[in-house]
């Protein structure tokens, strides 16, 4: 069964799939290890971690898929990628598609801002139109034909025209053929809960560390009637607190050893990266 598969399967229990955000493979295989059904790779991480820059649509096709391909490696996870805009025009679009697709992701969201695009979070996005959206959608989904991945309608009128007109432009994004719609820049409880009474297509959550809906527990995301829930900051902010303050006690101390019971061991991080298949292979046939 291929991830896509894997993934439709899941959706068709009708039980929530919490998907936490990997900005790269170690982190895939981490949230693997962790019991998690599935994986997102972010966007925001993986600009985050490939170029130290802020998730401003800086990371191009070629980059973005090839994180997804090494991902796809890493884990048997199905992953879920951030396609961006689609890269261009509609053209590009369908590049996007079949490149996604041969990287063997389970899923992508296609957002409807303007190029530059930034983060769902910040302020200043600007957007498509939703009939321009509607045809690209049309168009991904006629690029994609039998293939199994997923499309996901992302809007992001939420923070630009606000509840009614991001609700209307999700329900159009279904009807034109996307599997789930995705609002994006949700910051508050009662913006899930709107969303969660408007839309009755098959939808996504992210939540966002720091805002108010990250309160909300994975039976509250259910109950609501989210399909997956995204929380694709998480391991990102969790890992660059974690090594700041271990760089900082280095450079206060001169020493790591205050910080040992904050780190893996050496034994712990080679199973993750999985040394011993390859410590076994080489000496069956090295």
């Amino acid at each position: 069964m291929s991830a896509a598969q894997t993934l439709r399967s899941l959706l068709a229990r009708r039980e929530l799939i919490q998907a936490p955000g990997a900005p790269d493979p170690l982190t895939a295989r981490l949230v693997e290890r962790a019991g998690f059904p599935a994986v997102y790779m972010t966007g925001f991480g993986a600009t985050a971690v490939r170029l130290g820059q802020p998730d401003l649509g800086l990371m191009t096709l070629n980059e973005m898929t090839g994180v997804a391909r090494d991902m796809v490696r890493a884990t048997r996870l199905p992953v879920i990628a951030d396609a961006d805009t689609g890269y261009g025009g509609v053209n590009n679009l369908m590049r996007t598609i079949e490149e996604y697709a041969q990287a063997g992701v389970a899923a992508i969201h296609l957002e409807d801002q303007t190029l530059p695009k930034r983060c769902g979070q910040l302020s200043g996005a600007t957007l498509v139109s939703a009939d321009e959206q509607v045809r690209r959608l049309k168009a991904a989904r006629q690029t994609r034909g039998s293939h199994p991945m997923l499309l996901i309608g992302r809007t992001d009128a939420l923070g630009v025209h606000g509840l009614e007109e991001a609700l209307d432009r999700a329900r159009r994004y279904f009807d034109a053929g996307a599997d789930l719609v995705f609002v994006d820049g949700v910051k508050t409880i009662a913006q899930a809960e709107g969303i969660a009474r408007g839309l009755e297509a098959p939808k996504v959550l992210s939540v966002v560390d720091g805002n108010e809906t990250a309160a909300l527990t994975a039976a509250q995301i259910q109950d609501l009637g989210f399909d997956i829930a995204f929380y694709a900051l998480s391991t990102l902010f969790t890992a660059a607190r974690a090594v700041a303050d271990t760089l900082a006690a280095l450079r206060r101390d001169g020493t790591t050893i205050g910080r040992a019971d904050q780190m893996m061991t050496y034994a712990e991080f080679s199973e993750v990266v999985d040394l011993g298949r390859y410590q076994a292979f080489e000496q069956a046939f090295g």
